[in-house]
């Protein structure tokens, strides 16, 4: 990975379900990137690299943890390849788009090693929701932080 992926930024999805990815998140990401669903409000995006790391942890979770498997299936079937055309644009496959309620306004966000891609109204409202610092910093503190 080149660095950290941070920041907030907020686009539009044409018509076409095309998202034009933020240049500081393109140049972090690199070309071609990878987007998936995990779990919850948003899709992930992740470098050649991540994707790569991601990948090979994935696989070795044994073909017998019938559970864990129906997961792999799930992050990789719903996985696609981004290749920005010259704008910068990516096209947002529609099963993804559905999948976090993404339709006309969607914000894309820097998360460390990955960047979220939210529909407007669910980041908002994530936001709003937000736990206060202290609440915060107890639970990062678990992890070190």
């Amino acid at each position: 990975m080149k660095g950290s992926l941070i920041g907030t930024y907020f686009h539009s999805v044409d018509e076409k379900g095309r998202l034009a990815v933020p240049s500081k998140l393109r140049v972090e990401l690199g070309d071609p990137f990878y987007i998936t669903y995990l779990n919850g409000d948003c899709l992930s995006a992740y470098s050649e690299e991540e994707w790569q790391k991601f990948a090979d942890k994935l696989n070795t979770i044994p073909q017998t943890d019938i559970k864990a498997q129906r997961y792999v299936r799930m992050i990789f079937s719903s996985a696609c390849k981004c290749e920005p055309d010259k704008q910068g644009r990516i096209l947002l496959p529609q099963h993804l788009r559905d999948k976090v309620g993404i339709d006309k306004e969607a914000v894309m966000i820097g998360a460390s090693y990955r960047a979220e891609i939210w529909a407007k109204e669910k980041w908002e409202a994530f936001m709003e929701a937000e736990p206060d610092d202290a609440d915060a910093m107890t639970s990062l503190a678990a992890y070190g932080v």
